[in-house]
């Protein structure tokens, strides 16, 4: 396994990769790229940042791009198509890490998909990480499912400056307020329809796993600013989302 990205992500999985006896090589910002000199055929993860992702693919030889495994969060499929990395790897990880060099802190199983899911998984699993293949219907309404966790729990996170168990405790309605609204323009924009009642529940669940994980507003192209811009596309009334926008002194158009 190859890992480019030496943050709290990347370091976290290498440290519990050598650490179980599995061989796993670290690509950091300026050594260890002769990583990916080899022949493809070794899955190589991309454990970076949204908008690091442009530079950091460049420099990946042309030969190992279809070995790339992408786990970032937000609406990064858009991105993806355009630089012909549609049919790569994709996975969610539902784990947090609370800093760099921390242990992971471990919530529900991790979905992976495509060529390098299978592999993915059975690494994951070897190294003591929850995780799962599923096919690109299942993925895609898990997809959606965490950028609305993301966007939703980071935005109320920082309004009320809480923990996301605290926003499940507190403010669960105004919570489904926002995930409502949220859901329907991830209906509208990419057609993946999940029941609000099912959506709820995982959200919920899943933070309640990590209920002392406290979420802010962040990658904000990627995450809350996409359902700005997916919402006015798509004339999707979203008042709850631009309230709580505005509260925190985000740009809501």
């Amino acid at each position: 396994m190859i890992i480019i990205g030496a943050g709290r992500v990347g370091t976290a999985l290498h440290t519990r990769s050598l650490a179980s006896g599995v061989s796993c090589e670290l690509v950091e910002r300026d050594q260890g790229w002769d990583a990916l000199d080899g022949p493809p055929g070794v899955a190589v993860v991309v454990a970076v940042r949204n908008d690091d992702l442009p530079d950091v693919v460049a420099q990946v030889p042309l030969h190992r791009r279809d070995d790339l495994v992408f786990i970032q969060n937000g609406m990064v499929r858009t991105w993806l198509r355009k630089n012909a990395l549609g049919r790569c790897t994709r996975g969610l990880l539902y784990f947090a890490v609370p800093r760099r060099g921390a242990e992971i802190v471990f919530g529900d199983s991790s979905p992976f998909c495509g060529p390098y899911g299978l592999a993915m998984v059975q690494w994951l699993v070897t190294i003591g990480v929850k995780s799962h293949q599923v096919d690109w219907a299942s993925f895609s309404a898990r997809e959606l499912e965490k950028l609305i966790w993301n966007s939703a729990f980071g935005l109320m996170c920082e309004h009320y400056g809480c923990s996301v168990g605290t926003i499940v405790d507190d403010h669960h309605g105004e919570l489904q307020s926002l995930v409502t609204e949220m859901s329907a323009v991830g209906r509208a924009k990419m057609g993946v329809d999940v029941p609000l009642d099912f959506l709820m529940g995982r959200l919920c669940d899943y933070s309640r796993t990590i209920a002392d994980y406290r979420g802010g507003v962040s990658e904000f192209p990627w995450r809350n600013g996409w359902f700005v811009k997916a919402a006015a596309q798509r004339n999707v009334s979203t008042p709850v989302h631009h309230e709580l926008l505005r509260s925190v002194g985000r740009p809501q158009d």
